[in-house]
């Protein structure tokens, strides 16, 4: 089956108010864990996926992407920086982890 590459890294600039082992779930499984500094590449099937980084009950907003044959896709992930976006991630836990693809 043909493949693409997902590599996702764990940087931000500042200090990371949610800290600890960040889980890389894609189509509702997890498949990498991420410690502050890490990068991992995972080999995708060709397709369309979701992307979701969690910690425990925080977690990012879903991430969908589409992955051709030899494609690499790039994301960035970090804990919330922000006191006020840390305060709410409480309340929404769906903020408290920050994801965006490069």
């Amino acid at each position: 089956m043909p493949e693409g590459t997902l590599r996702i890294s764990r940087t931000g600039t500042g200090i990371e108010l949610r800290r600890g082992t960040f889980d890389v779930t894609i189509d509702g499984k997890r498949t990498a864990s991420l410690n502050h500094g890490d990068t991992v590449e995972l080999p995708i099937a060709v397709g369309h996926h979701s992307l979701c980084v969690q910690a425990g009950r925080y977690a990012s907003r879903v991430a969908d992407f589409d992955l051709g044959a030899g494609d690499i896709v790039i994301f960035r992930c970090h804990g919330a920086m922000l006191w006020p976006r840390y305060v709410v991630s409480v309340v929404v836990p769906r903020l408290a982890i920050a994801l965006k693809r490069e």
